[in-house]
């Protein structure tokens, strides 16, 4: 039975779509990544799997239950942090996780799960001591003192330390290990293509692709990404009229010429699979157009994500 089954699910507020026609099945056993920007609908999408919200149309299952109409029996199966996690300031880390775990009829012992985290050392100390990286594998454990078989994290990284980051995605990776199933939030293009065993892209309400990194990759950026500069204007369709070119970009640069291109030149990138690069220097051979700081690199999700909607992730460079 799959973990989760979302069937055209709408959830319209009254001046926006904030998920529009949403299809989506997580499978047991994996971290599922759902990657988008600020406002697509991602932690809309996470309140509806949880049960904090009701669809205005369409089909949610969880572990084959409705999360609103089974909640109490879904809560017991299900941990999460959601991206406004907050905690009574003043608590000491254990008190925090023995006031959580009275919560649940079974939990595990709390410093089990202290340990499981590295926080044993920090067990004492209070939770608004703690830096950004302390305080979100606190969270991490508060979803896990009932021992949950699915797990969900809205943007569990944002702002921490790349260090801390790196740590924190180790756990990650340590209870899928353990059998989990996680769905993850995130507008991180390094964190889905580290953690994520499938990824779901959302953009405006809708999922517009949904695969592995290297499917996403290899069906929506190409095999690879050829750049130049060019003094002369090129039409499109030479370009994309060579063997393997799946798409072209291009944008103007200014007249600073400290890098050696062109003055006002125009950057382009092609996109292609195959023996794409010397049918596009063929081309521009052929019609006499000069280019320059040639650059060839393998494919990336982000150039997938741009393919795919237009425009980078805030934050990515």
């Amino acid at each position: 039975m799959s973990a989760i089954v979302v069937r055209d699910v709408h959830r319209h507020f009254k001046t926006v779509r904030a998920l529009d026609g949403v299809d989506l099945t997580v499978e047991p056993h994996q971290v599922y990544g759902i990657l988008g920007p600020n406002g697509s609908g991602k932690t809309t999408l996470l309140n509806l799997l949880q049960g904090l919200d009701t669809p205005t149309s369409g089909v949610v299952e969880v572990l084959g239950l409705d999360p609103r109409r089974d909640r109490t029996a879904l809560a017991p199966r299900i941990g999460s942090q959601l991206q406004e996690a907050t905690m009574i300031p003043r608590l000491t880390v254990r008190e925090a996780l023995r006031t959580f775990a009275a919560f649940y009829e079974h939990s595990r012992p709390v410093d089990d799960v202290l340990g499981e985290l590295d926080l044993l050392a920090k067990a004492d100390d209070r939770v608004d001591k703690l830096s950004g990286g302390q305080r979100q594998r606190v969270f991490i454990a508060l979803a896990l003192l009932h021992d949950p078989e699915l797990m969900f994290f809205d943007e569990l990284t944002s702002g921490i330390d790349p260090r801390v980051r790196l740590s924190i995605w180790e756990i990650l990776r340590g209870l899928r290990a353990q059998g989990r199933t996680i769905v993850l939030t995130t507008h991180s293009m390094e964190e889905a293509q580290s953690l994520c065993d499938r990824i779901a892209i959302i953009d405006r309400g809708r999922i517009v692709a949904e695969g592995t990194t290297e499917e996403l990759v290899r069906t929506h950026a190409g095999g690879a990404v050829l750049r130049f500069r060019a003094r002369q204007a090129i039409d499109d369709a030479l370009l994309l009229g060579a063997d393997g070119v799946e798409s072209v970009e291009r944008s103007e640069s200014g007249n600073d010429n400290s890098d050696g291109d062109f003055p006002g030149s125009t950057e382009v990138l092609v996109r292609g699979t195959g023996e794409f690069t010397p049918a596009v220097i063929n081309a521009l051979a052929a019609h006499q157009i000069s280019i320059t700081g040639i650059h060839l690199r393998e494919a990336t999700l982000e150039d997938a994500f741009l393919a795919l909607t237009g425009r980078k992730l805030e934050g990515e460079q």
